[in-house]
C-alpha cells in the first residue's frame, strides 16, 4: 500500500479571505472555492494543497504545528509577505529565520540561506 501526501487541511474563521491570502502568499491558485471552503495548490494539478475550512464547532486549541518557507531571497520575500496585510513580524532570530503571524495570527517562518 502506498499513500500520497494530498494536502493540509487548515481551520480557519474565515476560510475564503484566508484562503485566498494564502494562494497569494505563496503564489498558488485557487482549485476549489465555495461559501465555506477553499482548496489550493501549486499548481491545477500539482499536490499537496491546503483546504481551508471553518474552525470545527466545540474546537478552542491551535495546532501544534506550523510550516517553513525557504525563498531565494529571505530579505525581499519577508518584505513582500509583510505588505500582504495583516501579516506581521512576530520575532526574528537575528538572520536565520523571520516568524511571521498571518492574518489569522498562525505563526510561519521565513528561513535565511542554509548555513553549512
Amino acid at each position: 500500500m502506498a499513500l500520497e501526501w494530498e494536502q493540509i487541511i487548515v481551520d480557519s474563521t474565515d476560510p475564503v479571505a484566508f484562503g485566498r491570502w494564502w494562494a497569494e502568499a505563496l503564489g498558488w491558485v485557487v482549485v476549489d472555492e465555495s461559501e465555506e471552503i477553499v482548496e489550493i495548490r501549486p499548481e491545477p494539478d500539482r499536490m499537496p494543497g491546503l483546504l481551508f475550512v471553518p474552525v470545527a464547532q466545540g474546537k478552542t486549541s491551535k495546532n501544534r504545528l506550523h510550516p517553513d518557507f525557504r525563498p531565494d531571497d529571505q530579505e525581499a520575500e519577508v518584505a513582500r509577505l509583510l505588505s500582504l496585510r495583516p501579516a506581521r513580524r512576530h520575532r526574528a532570530d537575528e538572520q536565520h529565520w523571520v516568524t511571521i503571524l498571518d492574518p489569522e495570527g498562525n505563526e510561519f517562518c521565513v528561513p535565511g540561506e542554509r548555513k553549512s
